[in-house]
């Protein structure tokens, strides 16, 4: 009789343990496809980049220094490794900053204004901007749900058992950065 008991308590373990690996399994992957909708947005935001720069630079090529500014922060962010959330959340929020400054310099030239490449750029940028923020909360509901897992007891002896282990917020720690770059859609204005 104490065999069976014996027997039947490994079996519930083992089946626990089991149990366990695989939502430790299908979390870590769900944190792992969310960092990459999150990549796909920041990439799809850098590609517009070059695009906005270029056109700004032909109303306004004495903001040279604005200019330059985002074009180096573009190839910062762009060299960041993919796996260094902390560093890519800084160096994109680097980027945003200087953005809203492009942005702000477009307001002086009425023309660029009324470009509709530069508002075609504008509306692209704004509708990705909305989805990175999307792409970061589902991402860190992700970590959210795998950091979770890999403290709580008494998952977190399967977890350490096996090499899970917590994984970096998508945070912006400066507050300035914390700020969407602004993007004002402003119609064409008719000419006098």
């Amino acid at each position: 009789m104490l065999y069976w008991i014996i027997l039947i308590v490994a079996a519930v373990v083992v089946l626990y343990a089991i149990v366990t690996f695989n939502r430790l399994v299908r979390t870590r992957q769900m944190a792992n496809e969310a960092w990459s909708g999150i990549d796909v947005q920041l990439k799809r935001r850098s590609d517009l980049v070059p695009n906005l720069v270029d056109i700004v630079k032909g109303y306004a090529a004495h903001e040279r220094g604005v200019l330059d500014e985002v074009t180096q922060l573009r190839g910062a962010a762009r060299a960041v490794p993919a796996d260094d959330v902390a560093a890519r959340a800084q160096a994109e929020g680097a980027l945003s900053l200087a953005l809203g400054r492009l942005f702000a310099v477009a307001e002086n030239y009425p023309d660029l204004k009324a470009s509709g490449n530069f508002l075609d750029l504008q509306q692209q940028l704004s509708g990705l901007e909305d989805d990175l923020q999307m792409a970061r909360r589902y991402y860190n509901g992700a970590v959210r749900n795998l950091n979770t897992l890999v403290q709580s007891v008494p998952s977190n002896l399967i977890a350490h058992m096996f090499g899970f282990s917590e994984r970096a917020y998508f945070e912006i720690s400066d507050e300035a950065e914390r700020a969407v770059p602004r993007v004002a859609l402003t119609p064409a204005q008719p000419s006098s």
